[in-house]
Order: C-alpha cells, then sequence, then structure tokens
C-alpha cells in the first residue's frame, strides 16, 4: 500500500523532481522549527531548512521504508544542525562571534532590545531551556504543528509532548509566548521557499528505483485486492490525479497567500486521509459525515462550571451525583474531589483529596464505592513518568479513602468496567508498551485475577457496559489511532469484532443511556479536536451522527444522570497551546419520558473510568 509520501517519493525516483515539492511544502515548517531550536538562529536556520530538503532529495534512494519519511526528514535535520555548528566553531572567526555574542548579553536591555528585541528575546528564553523543551515550543510554535504531529516528528509519545509544552511553558515569562507569537510571523519562510527548493532539485541526478523492489509482486498483487475490498484505490487515483495535474502546470507557479501551490491542484489538507501507516483507510472528522448514518437528534445546554479547569482526570456516578478527581489544571497536578448536583447545578468542593497524585487513571463504582485505579505521575527523578498500580477505594458518604490491593500490571490510560460486582481494568499503557492485560478485580475479597487479553493493545480509548463491555477508538502500536470496537464478555472470557467507529477517535469519552452508546469529542489522527457526537446501538451493530457538542474538546469526562449526558472539562487547545476547561455541557438525548434501564449499564468511560495523558 503505498502512502500519500511513497507515491510522491516514486514520482520523483521515476525522473518527476517536481513532485517534490509537495514534500517541502508538507514537512518545510517542521524541519524550520527544529532547525531554530537546534541553532537560535533564523537566518541560519533557513538555510539549514534548505540543506535539509537537497540532501533528502539526493538521498531518496536510500530510504528503505518510504512511509517514515518524516522521521527520516527529522534525522536528518538534526545531523545537519550538530554539522553546521562543528563546522561554525571550526571557523577562524568563531572566537570573535563567541566574544561579540557574550558581550551583547551585557549590554543593558535599551540597547539589547534595541538591537533586535524580538530575535534576541526568543533566543535568550530558549536557551535558557533544556534542548527537550526548546524542540517541542520551537516545533509548536515556528512549525506550527499540533502535538500529534510533534510526536509522530520527534518518535515521542503525545503524553510525552503535552507534558514538555506544558513544562516548559510554565518556566517561561509571562510575556515570552506573545514574543514567540511575533517572531513567528515576522522570522518566517521565504514565501518562494518551496518553488526554490524545487528548481534546485530539478538539476539533481538520483538512482530510480524499482516500484517491484519497493513492494514485492506478490504482496503488490495482494494489496491491490485488499484496496479493491476497501475502496482505497479511489483516494489514491484522486493524490495521483493531483500530483500529475500539479506536474503538468510545474512550469506556471503560482504564489499564494494559502501556500505555494496552486489551491485547485494543492490542498493536502483537504484531500482524503489515506493510510494509517498500515495502510488502512483513515477518515478525517470533516468525512465522518460520509461514513455514518445522518440523523440529528439531541440539544446541548451549557451548565456551571466546574470550580478548577481539568483535564486528565476521572468521574463516577453515585447517588445521582457527579464526583471529579484527579487529573491537572493550568497549574499543577489535582487531588482534590468536587461534587456536582446536575438537578440544582450546583457544584461542592470540601471533599476528601485523594491519596495519590496522578491523572490518566480509571474508576469503577460497586455498591456506592468509587475505585481509581492505575495512572501515571512525572514525580519520578528528571520529572520522570511513574506508571502506578495503585487502587484506592472512595466512600462519598463518609468522604473517605482507602487503600487497596494494588492491580498486577502498573499502567495508565487504561479504562475500568463494572459488570456483575467485579471491576475489568482493560489495556492502556505500560512503562514501555501498550497493554492488551485484562484484569478482574473483586472489591469484597480485595483481590485480582487475569483474564483474556484484549486482541488489539490499546490506550486513549473508551469503554462502556452494556450487559457486555464494549472498547472502542483509542491509540495503537505505532501512534496510529484504532477505529475498532471490541466486545468482551466477562462471563465467558471472550471477545468478538464489532462495526467499526466512523471515525478514529482517541482521548473521547463515552457514556450509555438506553442501551445506546454515544461518543463524543475527542481527537482524530491529524490532531484535529472533536465536537463530534457518534451514537453506537449494540442491537444492530450500526453508527449514527449526532447533533455536535458546542465546546470541541478531548480529555474530558462524560457521565450520565437521569437520562442525560454531562461533558465535563477537557482540553481544545488555543493557538497551539494547552487550554484547559472547566466547561460543563448537558447533553439530551432526546428520549425524555422513555423508561431508562440502567441496571448493568453503568458507563464506564475514558472520561469517567479513566483519562489519558496521551502526551
Amino acid at each position: 500500500m503505498r502512502t500519500e509520501d511513497g507515491y510522491v517519493i516514486q514520482q520523483c525516483l521515476d525522473g518527476k523532481p517536481g513532485a517534490f515539492g509537495f514534500l517541502v511544502e508538507k514537512y518545510k515548517k517542521g524541519v524550520y522549527a527544529l532547525a531554530y531550536s537546534e541553532i537560535r538562529n533564523f537566518h541560519d536556520a533557513q538555510d539549514i531548512t534548505q540543506e535539509v530538503f537537497i540532501k533528502a532529495f539526493q538521498n531518496l534512494h536510500t530510504l528503505k521504508r518510504w512511509d517514515n519519511f518524516m522521521g527520516w526528514l527529522c534525522r536528518i535535520t538534526l545531523n545537519t544542525c550538530k554539522n553546521w555548528i562543528r563546522s561554525a566553531s571550526r571557523r577562524p572567526d568563531s572566537e570573535y562571534m563567541e566574544d561579540q555574542e557574550q558581550s551583547r548579553l551585557d549590554h543593558s536591555a535599551i540597547e539589547f532590545y534595541n538591537d533586535d528585541m524580538v530575535n534576541e528575546s526568543v533566543r535568550e528564553a530558549l536557551d535558557s531551556l533544556p534542548e527537550t523543551y526548546r524542540q517541542v515550543l520551537s516545533l509548536r510554535y515556528f512549525g506550527g504543528m499540533t502535538v500529534s504531529e510533534i510526536s509522530d516528528f520527534l518518535s515521542v509519545s503525545r503524553r510525552t509532548i503535552d507534558r514538555r509544552i506544558s513544562e516548559a511553558q510554565a518556566k517561561l515569562r509571562e510575556e515570552i509566548p506573545a514574543m514567540l507569537d511575533i517572531a513567528k510571523g515576522r522570522y518566517d519562510l521565504p514565501s518562494g521557499f518551496t518553488f526554490h527548493i524545487v528548481e534546485i532539485v530539478k538539476g539533481i541526478r538520483i538512482n530510480p528505483i524499482s516500484p517491484i523492489k519497493a513492494v514485492p509482486l506478490g504482496l503488490s498483487l495482494a494489496i491491490g485486492i485488499i484496496a479493491g475490498f476497501l475502496s482505497i484505490g479511489t483516494h489514491l487515483n484522486l493524490f495521483e490525479a493531483t500530483i500529475s495535474t500539479f506536474l503538468n502546470s510545474a512550469s506556471k507557479p503560482k504564489i499564494l497567500d494559502v501556500g505555494e501551490y496552486p489551491v485547485d491542484v494543492m490542498d493536502i489538507a483537504k484531500m482524503p486521509n489515506m493510510s494509517n501507516g498500515w495502510g488502512s483507510v483513515v477518515p478525517s472528522l470533516q468525512n465522518a459525515l460520509f461514513m455514518a448514518p445522518q440523523a440529528e437528534g439531541g440539544t446541548w445546554t451549557k451548565k456551571a462550571d466546574m470550580p478548577i479547569a481539568r483535564h486528565y482526570h476521572s468521574a463516577g456516578v453515585v447517588n445521582e451525583k457527579i464526583y471529579i478527581i484527579g487529573g491537572c489544571s493550568p497549574l499543577d497536578w489535582v487531588v482534590s474531589v468536587d461534587e456536582y448536583d446536575p438537578v440544582s447545578d450546583e457544584w461542592r468542593t470540601k471533599k476528601a483529596n485523594m491519596p495519590t497524585i496522578r491523572g490518566g487513571f480509571s474508576v469503577g463504582i460497586v455498591d456506592g464505592k468509587i475505585y481509581a485505579i492505575g495512572g501515571v505521575n512525572n514525580l519520578g527523578a528528571n520529572h520522570n513518568d511513574i506508571f502506578l498500580s495503585a487502587v484506592e477505594e472512595y466512600d462519598p458518604v463518609a468522604d473517605k479513602w482507602t487503600k487497596k490491593a494494588d492491580m498486577p500490571t502498573a499502567r495508565c490510560n487504561l479504562s475500568v468496567s463494572v459488570v456483575n460486582g467485579k471491576i475489568y481494568a482493560i489495556g492502556g499503557g505500560e512503562e514501555n508498551r501498550w497493554s492488551p492485560a485484562v484484569e478482574e478485580y473483586d472489591p469484597i475479597a480485595d483481590k485480582w485475577a487475569k483474564k483474556a487479553d484484549m486482541p488489539v493493545a490499546r490506550e486513549a480509548f473508551s469503554s462502556v457496559v452494556n450487559g457486555k463491555i464494549y472498547v472502542i477508538g483509542g491509540e495503537i502500536e505505532g501512534n496510529r489511532w484504532s477505529p475498532a470496537v471490541e466486545e468482551y464478555d466477562p462471563v465467558a472470557d471472550k471477545w468478538a469484532k464489532k462495526a467499526d467507529m466512523p471515525v478514529a477517535r482517541a482521548v473521547f469519552s463515552a457514556s450509555v443511556v438506553n442501551g445506546e452508546i454515544y461518543a463524543i469529542g475527542g481527537m482524530d489522527i491529524n490532531g484535529n479536536i472533536a465536537s463530534t457526537v457518534e451514537k453506537y446501538d449494540p442491537a444492530t451493530d450500526k453508527w449514527t451522527k449526532k447533533t455536535d457538542m458546542p465546546t470541541a474538546r478531548y480529555l474530558l469526562t462524560t457521565s450520565v444522570v437521569n437520562g442525560k449526558i454531562y461533558a465535563i472539562g477537557g482540553d481544545n487547545e488555543n493557538n497551539g497551546n494547552t487550554n484547559i476547561l472547566s466547561a460543563v455541557e448537558e447533553y439530551d438525548p432526546g428520549i425524555a419520558g422513555q423508561s431508562i434501564n440502567f441496571k448493568g449499564k453503568l458507563p464506564t468511560t475514558w472520561g469517567e473510568t479513566k483519562t489519558a495523558l496521551n502526551r
């Protein structure tokens, strides 16, 4: 299966260097931002960015995994920066340059800002940060990249990237983010950068590679058959036609505000997302309407904000009250417990704190007690993540916490579901892998038992109970989103495949109302934050589109009280920055007056039974 990048690379190796402009346009901001994070000089970063793309084109024939072009480009960038720094240190004038730079630091504030206020202020601020923080801030501000894109670019988990961004911003002076925004506009790459690179590479000959070597004939045939079943051919043909159109018109380039390619032939963001790296179709949120049957239904209402804005938290319902527990505020980890009464629309905050600081944990409710299970915090040496196996029971009536037997497998971003008085801890992320583990907890005996593994190891998914446990969406190995829905029967200890959700999403939340499952919010594989609401009916194994949530967000919780769903907290990012929310919105599915049976259908979701870092 050829990905978009793979098709462009094949075109280049087949003697059509003009196609390389697609890759330059797609990745130039990320390369430029990464170069600046290493060099801390905008003009040198521009030169390095040009050098990186020329090197990449010259060595395209050596790239064995075409779907890994972005990671390969990142390595070329870092190596080029190292060589640049090494070369600069050997230049005859290097000693003078270093002395000059030091003298600039000794200037008065007025002279400093008169020289170049923005450039020097940004440089000074980033110089005060460790390299890992410089990288993520540069990619975020100057590269305009999402957490998901930075994660793929640096081959680091989304959870870690999100944490690094938050910690880096916390270390900077208040005015620096504004300076970064100014610098972003002032020191951007020249408007003709992409076409300049294309003109250069047109004069470079590279060794072609046979498509048979790239994809063995037998495998190619098998992929073609599979593609026919999945209707992938249509998407690839559209992309190929687009490149063909561009190559035919490359002699008449246009430079537009939105990019260097004519909008009608080059707007990758609006093209179908063909592949998630395994060759399976991963529809974007915008394409969801074509995948799910259309049906409006339900209304949203604004409610009283949560006292402390949080994401990463968890929630459970006892006696028609919603308890919000743990997670992260804009300032720090949160251990407080807040009680929300949907009837009076009021919050009560004077509750006993959770003993263990954590986020990315899950909760299950048995006999009116809330069990907080697993999770993660970054309180290890050098702020390293600590994966937790801790289990703590909260009694809302007594307002008291009690330590219980640890979960056998320490993990975060798991999901917890309750069936017949037993708690099932499913999946999540262990320290070095995605976990397929399913472990059953008996609150009466305070003991754990091993169960059949989940078919596909994943984290950042949602699970709900509707007689059986339904595991939906999430993140799988290789930082890829999955649309998979799997049904677990705790009695038989067996798994069964169900209809995929229309849009692959992670860090969303799901709840059950009257036997139907509502998947709300989250993030798609492209880093788009969703307001999407889709309903799954286990009886018919079908999905239906519903009324969007007013506030798009991920890392939220949803809880059900009296047939209504309450979406609480989360994050919707603002100009690329973490934006932790206190918003509460009530969703009425439109079944008022119908008999609702909640027995055995306690919603135990990503939102209310686990919260993912997904950083």
